[in-house]
């Protein structure tokens, strides 16, 4: 993000503006899913930068919660300044806490593969760059291992991308990121970075998903 805001401070706010729509790609729903059990539930997931995951999941309906941080490296490097040096193993990540009485987790999944991040791109995602991007799905339970696992089973079969999915599904532990990345979207919403990447994310789901839209 703040690495590559060279790039996107380059464009006014408003060519910005005019940025081109984003599309939800049409995704068949999940045919295996996490039973619901009670409470409340959690899950984490990394593609790109975390400023447009968060933005999304702020709208599904039944999300409780959404929080950027960095998943799959070590608690003492879990900042942005080394996190950005991309030798941490972490990822930029979102740990979304949802109902699933409202929500249920293969919800969740179609919306990161359809509209939150684009699967195909291997340690990137736009103009981001390295491994901190990728695309990763963090388990927080057997369940969601399993269920993850047969959806990008599923996708890869229906060859709803044209290119192959290179989501891996890890372990690690998800650590909040620094206060001024919380809610960013939501805070700033002129910032260029925000304008040219995630409004338009956020347009194409609530588009395409109108049923979730809380």
């Amino acid at each position: 993000m703040f690495r590559t805001l060279a790039v996107a401070a380059t464009l006014s706010l408003a060519a910005c503006g005019s940025a081109q729509a984003e599309r939800a790609v049409p995704l068949p729903a999940a045919a295996q899913d996490v039973p619901p059990g009670t409470g409340t539930q959690v899950a984490v997931l990394a593609g790109g930068c975390f400023w447009g995951m968060e933005a999304v999941f702020e709208q599904l309906k039944g999300v409780r919660s959404v929080t950027s941080g960095y998943a799959g490296g070590t608690r003492a490097t879990a900042n942005y300044a080394d996190v950005s040096s991309e030798t941490t193993r972490h990822a930029e990540a979102v740990r979304v806490v949802y109902d699933p009485r409202v929500v249920s987790y293969a919800t969740l999944l179609r919306v990161y593969f359809s509209i939150a991040h684009d699967p195909t791109q291997l340690n990137r995602q736009g103009p981001d760059q390295g491994t901190s991007y990728r695309s990763a799905i963090f388990p927080q339970s057997p369940q969601q291992r399993a269920v993850a696992a047969a959806y990008i089973a599923q996708l890869g079969r229906a060859h709803a991308f044209a290119a192959p999915i290179v989501t891996r599904i890890e372990g690690g532990t998800f650590y909040p990121a620094e206060a001024y990345h919380q809610d960013f979207f939501r805070r700033n919403p002129a910032h260029p970075y925000i304008v040219r990447w995630d409004k338009p994310k956020v347009a194409a789901f609530r588009a395409a998903y109108p049923r979730l839209v809380s």
